[in-house]
Formats: C-alpha cells, structure tokens, sequence
C-alpha cells in the first residue's frame, strides 16, 4: 500500500490509519495510510522516539527542581517548566493514542486470521 500523509483520514473505513505525531498548520491532526514500512512511518517513529526521550529528560529536571532543598526557581522559570511539561505531556499522549490505535487495529487483524 503506498502511503502518503493527510490531515486527516480520507476513508474512515480504511483499516490503520496512522495518527502522526506532527499536526498541520491550522493544529489538525495528520493521519498516515500505511502498511508501517515506508519513510514516512519511519520518520514518524523517530519522531516519537525523540519526543518520549526529550520527556524522559524534561521530567528528570523537573524533579531535581522541584526535589526537597534543590534550588529555588523564579517564577519565570516555574511557568517555563510548567509549559515544556505540557507540551511533553501532550506529545506523550499523542503517541500513546496512535500507538493504541495500531495495537487495537493488529489485535482485530490477529482475530479476522484466527477466523479463517
């Protein structure tokens, strides 16, 4: 299946579409037709990975700042960490939805080959 990204699903009966983990210029969410091997998927797979590490070091500053006797941020700072946390938190999700998507797409796909 050739794959190209969309944003959104041009056939919502299509099985597997792949939510991306960038949206369009109006804040849309992409979709990607794909059988999850092309360049597009595999962008979108190091994206994912970058998002979820920059996360996992964001999350790791964010509790040395906010530990018992760590230095005392300005409020300037608390509102910057504050801020990286929400976008960190909303990547996270965003990947969680479209990797859930593909698990519940394979799971009917293991189900229909069961039934055969």
């Amino acid at each position: 299946m050739a794959e190209h990204a969309t944003p959104w699903p041009e056939h919502p009966s299509m099985q597997g579409p792949r939510l991306l983990p960038w949206a369009t210029a109006e804040g849309k969410p992409c979709y990607l037709s794909t059988d999850g091997q092309g360049y597009v998927s595999t962008l979108a797979d190091s994206i994912e990975s970058i998002q979820l590490g920059m996360g996992t070091e964001l999350l790791e500053y964010a509790r040395d700042a906010t530990a018992p006797g760590a230095k005392i941020l300005s409020a300037t700072e608390y509102r910057w960490l504050a801020c990286r946390l929400t976008e960190a938190l909303a990547d996270a999700l965003r990947v969680a939805d479209s990797r859930g998507q593909r698990l519940t797409d394979q799971e009917e796909e293991g189900e229909a080959d069961d039934d055969a």
